[in-house]
């Protein structure tokens, strides 16, 4: 069974794993920063999901008051399932949360963005055979001082 709670400080190690399984590893102590910081946004909140007391999957969701039209949008800023444990649900429940959630707290819409590297095809196909559509692109701009 998948259980889905808030994030606690005891899962640094598993969520600095998790990083790593998405493609941007990290240290511990840099996650521990992070997670720092992340805590103290209002309106953004950090989500795992266990099966039998492990971290198997993690999700990070974020509430904003739209500009384009009124009311909360929610965004799945990031999502990720452990490797192994990839093709058994994880994903799925944490997206299923999500909604529930967001709907709860009044959002009229859940979006995510992806990368459009080919390691994330798979993400791509499951975001759209979970209800998700394709609607833009994103445009991004590394700053340097």
């Amino acid at each position: 069974m998948i259980n889905i709670r808030t994030y606690c400080e005891e899962d640094l190690t598993s969520l600095t794993e998790l990083m790593h399984d998405l493609g941007y590893p990290t240290t511990v102590e840099r996650m521990r920063k992070r997670m720092s910081f992340i805590e103290n946004i209002p309106l953004q909140f950090t989500f795992v999901a266990t099966r039998e007391e492990r971290v198997v999957g993690m999700m990070g969701i974020r509430q904003i008051y739209s500009y384009e039209e009124d009311g909360i949008t929610t965004q799945i800023s990031l999502l990720v399932t452990k490797k192994e444990y990839e093709g058994q649900g994880i994903g799925r429940s944490l997206v299923g949360f999500a909604e529930e959630w967001a709907l709860g707290r009044g959002s009229n819409l859940l979006y995510l963005t992806s990368g459009i590297r080919p390691e994330r095809i798979r993400a791509h196909e499951f975001y759209k055979s979970i209800g998700f559509d394709t609607t833009g692109y994103r445009f991004v701009k590394k700053l340097e001082r």
